[in-house]
Order: C-alpha cells, then structure tokens, then sequence
C-alpha cells in the first residue's frame, strides 16, 4: 500500500512537470498578446527559438544517457530549459512581481524532471541558464509610460529631470 501512494506522488509531480513545460511559454506569450504588446511577443519568439535550437542541438551533440536509461536525450533538460526562458522573460519584460511566481515553478519543473529520473542536477542547471540566457539576450522591460518626470534632494541641492523613452 505504501508503495502505492509513493508511486501514485511520482506520477502526479512528473505530471505537473509536464503541464508545465506548455502552462508557462503559453502564459508569457498569451500574456503579451492580451496587453497588445508586439514588441514583447517577438522578443519572447526569438528567445523561445534559441533555447530550443540551443536545447536540441546539444542533446543530438552530446547524446548522454538519461539517469533511467530511456534514451539518450539526458543534456540538458528540455523541460528546465523552456520554463526558464518563458520565466526569464516574464521577468525581465514584466518585472519580478509577475517574474517571481514564474520562477518558483520553473524551478519546480527542474525538480520533477530530477524527480522522475529523467534528469541529474547538471542537466537541470544547464537548461536554467540556456533558458535565462536565451531570454535576456531578446528582452527588454515594458515601457508604459513613455514619459517620466524625476525630482531629487541631495545636501539642500535640488535637481528635476524629465525623461522621455522613445
């Protein structure tokens, strides 16, 4: 019986690995598209395309065998790689208000991939920094306000300075 709940947890943390591994990317670019923001949409594509070119490339490159010997698709995580970037670019485009809670679960994929055996701590770690890496090459942080009016107090000086972004 015990063996039974212990199985039955394994599935269900590999799951939300799984579901992961669409619920983030389909929540950064769903994101960017319900704002109207285009210039976000294709930043994320564009990182989106690296980590993926990058991911696939190296496991046909480096071809290492998976810790339960499926197949040898082991480096680095796929899973890790794609969650980060989308939680990367939640971050850096959104701030870490939004960036954060993408994070926690990205980082939570890492730990169902290692979890189900699929992956070692290396694998993790490689698709992590594929994915940021990839993200904060394209993305840059949404600008709503295009105008910004700035006042300072420093030793009895005063400074007011008025910025405009293009």
């Amino acid at each position: 019986m015990f063996y039974n709940k212990v199985t039955a947890q394994n599935e269900f943390i590999e799951d939300t690995g799984d579901v992961l591994l669409y619920a983030l990317p389909l929540t950064a670019i769903s994101g960017s598209l319900i704002s109207g923001d285009k210039k976000g949409t294709w930043q994320f594509t564009k990182g989106a395309l690296l980590t993926q070119g990058i991911t696939f490339g190296l496991k046909a490159l480096i071809s290492e065998e998976r810790i339960d010997k499926s197949d040898n698709n082991s480096f680095p995580s796929g899973h890790t790689s794609t969650t980060f970037q989308s939680a990367a670019f939640i971050q850096k485009r959104y701030g870490w208000k939004l960036g954060l809670p993408a994070y926690v679960l990205a980082g939570y994929t890492g730990y169902t991939r290692m979890q189900a055996n699929k992956h070692d701590g290396w694998d993790v770690l490689a698709g992590a920094i594929i994915g940021i890496g990839s993200s904060y090459l394209f993305t840059t942080p949404y600008q709503q306000e295009h105008m910004e009016l700035t006042f300072s107090n420093v030793d009895n000086s005063f400074v007011v300075g008025f910025k405009y972004k293009f």
